[in-house]
């Protein structure tokens, strides 16, 4: 199982756009699971990733996958 964090905030197009391609991924068989934390509660995920969002990172290696990126970038990444 591949856990996940989403970077996001609330009234943001592209991190639902991003979830909806997690979702999707998901319902294809891909063994990941996310959590959604939402920038604005921390002073420090904000000025990192304020202009950013959405931001994926991997808890296993802490990689990252910034946006933008569609369901291809996602599943190679997903493989890396």
């Amino acid at each position: 199982m591949t856990e996940l964090i989403l970077y996001s905030t609330s009234a943001c197009h592209l991190c639902e756009m991003a979830e909806e391609l997690l979702d999707e991924a998901r319902s294809q068989g891909a063994p990941i699971q996310f959590e959604k934390v939402d920038i604005v509660d921390d002073d420090a995920l904000m000025e990192r990733y304020g202009v950013r969002i959405p931001v994926l990172r991997r808890r296993s290696d802490n990689a990252e996958l910034g946006w933008p990126f569609d369901a291809v970038t996602l599943h190679r990444w997903l493989q890396g």
